[in-house]
């Protein structure tokens, strides 16, 4: 199983000035089973900018390419429904109105506003069959309406578990916008509650963006006794830290005792794209 990493695409006003199109070639070119997008898809939650990643999204060349939703994407009380209709659409996982939980803005006062839908949080769960396993794609919303910072409700996670806990699957994989390690000056503000979370699922590996910033770590709680992996990726084509290069990152033979990682870094030089790429076995990680 071959995975496509891919993260921050931010566009509108953030977004690259690079060949889209040479971008997706190059992308294409990786044979993976699954691309996941960890967020940040746009600058401002805006319409024309959820278009405008939506089309290129639709351009990469992979049956399951999914998406979760990042700070900047909701910026505004339409983003949800905007990120189901150009995004991702899929089936949410809902709480009741009723339920008492601290999220803000995780409901939209109905008396005031026009929007559809009122739960804002895009959390939902997807199996994957690849190679005769089953894949469990578990998407935790770290994001909060208006807000850089994260925050998860607990009541959400209660009620992931039950779906999960229903299910059968060969593996686990955790996808959020936010870290949950916390390196960040914009963090998960609650992330001890999905660490808590990761654990009691035995989730080994955990998908983020959000910093724009390469991370690969290894997490070992001794009390517990469980290690959880952490893959955080760089920015896909965003302008925003003019320092710092472009990337992805792709998954070979995932979760086999031959997995290596390929980091593709994506240079934009006096119009011309250069692309390095690095590989690191996972075994000597």
């Amino acid at each position: 199983m071959n995975i496509l990493h891919i993260s921050d695409l931010h566009f509108g006003p953030r977004h690259w000035e690079g060949d889209d199109q040479i971008l997706l070639e190059k992308l294409n070119s990786f044979n993976a089973d699954i691309v996941i997008n960890t967020g940040d898809s746009t600058t401002d939650g805006l319409e024309d900018e959820y278009i405008a990643a939506g089309l290129f999204l639709a351009g990469i060349k992979c049956k399951d390419v999914l998406s979760t939703i990042g700070n900047h994407d909701k910026r505004n009380m339409r983003s949800h429904e905007l990120f189901q209709k150009y995004i991702y659409n899929t089936e949410i996982i809902h709480i009741p109105e009723s339920v008492q939980t601290q999220k803000k803005h995780l409901f939209l006062n109905r008396e005031i506003t026009k929007v559809r839908e009122n739960f804002t949080d895009i959390n939902f769960i997807k199996s994957i069959s690849i190679n005769g396993k089953s894949v469990l794609i578990i998407n935790i919303d770290s994001n909060e309406l208006y807000s850089d910072d994260g925050f998860v409700e607990k009541e959400v996670l209660d009620v992931v578990s039950e779906r999960i806990n229903r299910l059968e699957y060969d593996l686990p994989l955790l996808l959020t916008h936010h870290s949950i390690l916390g390196t960040d000056e914009c963090p998960l503000k609650n992330s001890s509650v999905l660490i808590d979370f990761v654990q009691k699922h035995k989730i080994e590996y955990v998908f983020c963006g959000h910093t724009h910033e390469l991370e690969l770590m290894r997490t070992t709680d001794l009390y517990h006794g469980h290690t959880f992996f952490h893959f955080m990726c760089g920015s896909l084509s965003s302008c925003n830290h003019s320092n710092d290069d472009n990337m992805f990152l792709y998954y070979e033979n995932f979760g086999s005792n031959d997995m290596s990682i390929h980091i593709v870094r994506i240079f934009l030089e006096g119009g011309t794209i250069r692309f390095k790429e690095e590989r690191i076995l996972f075994g000597k990680m």
